[in-house]
């Protein structure tokens, strides 16, 4: 059966001083919550810190990018031999700034997965269509292509405990988000898709949904049937909003 995650994707932000008085609180605001994968992801300067502070504590510790060699001559770029060094072990790849701003093609995302799954590390694979691809309705075209980069290079099996995010790049950092009943739509068929390809891949496999996902509207996506988690941004970085999203996801495994 799956198992929801939420995981808190913290982008370019942090400090020392932040970073330890959110996971302290985070810590605190979490303790005794089961029945959720909860996982954070901070700037890669923060995982020696995070790890310490994250010695005792159920929390999962993840990373928001990774590179496809192990070491050598690559300037600026993060090994998952190092990942793994700091415990983190979820590791985001394919999100959608880094394929603009970066200009990562779906090919390339692959090739950091299957690196990621080389090294035993848990992929959280971002797929998701742009404004102008969701108004042209393009919405499942484009998240098929994505995951077929994976499963064209990889093989479907490939996708046995690794993560899905499915984030809509209109509602990312925008406010606005899919109603929970547009991304129960889109998740069941990411989950239709791959299983023309296997039908018990696609049974297990974890599909999250991010995108403006608040502790308002956290409860109404948990309750939809393929929805499994949250990959969180701006409402990570609050202790108390983020845990609020967290037991969300665990009340709704209970129901």
């Amino acid at each position: 059966m799956r198992h929801p995650v939420v995981m808190g994707n913290w982008k370019l932000n942090g400090s020392k001083e932040m970073v330890t008085d959110l996971i302290k609180g985070l810590n605190a605001e979490l303790a005794g919550v089961e029945g959720v994968d909860v996982a954070i992801a901070p700037p890669v300067m923060f995982l020696g810190l995070a790890e310490e502070l994250l010695s005792d504590s159920k929390i999962i510790l993840g990373s928001q990018n990774v590179d496809v060699n192990a070491n050598g001559a690559f300037t600026g770029d993060i090994s998952p031999v190092m990942l793994k060094e700091f415990g983190a072990t979820h590791i985001i790849i394919g999100h959608s700034e880094r394929r603009e701003y970066h200009n990562e093609s779906d090919e390339f995302v692959a090739k950091k997965f299957g690196f990621l799954k080389e090294h035993g590390l848990t992929p959280v694979f971002c797929i998701g269509e742009s404004d102008a691809q969701n108004e042209a309705g393009e919405t499942e075209a484009v998240c098929n292509r994505q995951v077929d980069a994976v499963i064209n290079a990889l093989g479907v099996d490939a996708l046995n405990g690794a993560i899905i995010a499915y984030e809509p790049i209109w509602a990312i950092g925008t406010g606005k988000a899919a109603t929970a009943e547009d991304a129960q739509r889109i998740h069941a068929a990411i989950r239709a898709h791959i299983a023309e390809k296997s039908e018990e891949v696609a049974k297990n496999v974890v599909i999250q949904y991010g995108g403006s996902v608040k502790p308002e509207n956290a409860a109404a996506y948990f309750a939809q049937p393929d929805i499994d988690g949250a990959l969180v941004g701006g409402a990570a970085l609050d202790a108390a909003s983020f845990a609020a999203i967290a037991k969300a996801a665990a009340e709704a495994k209970k129901a």
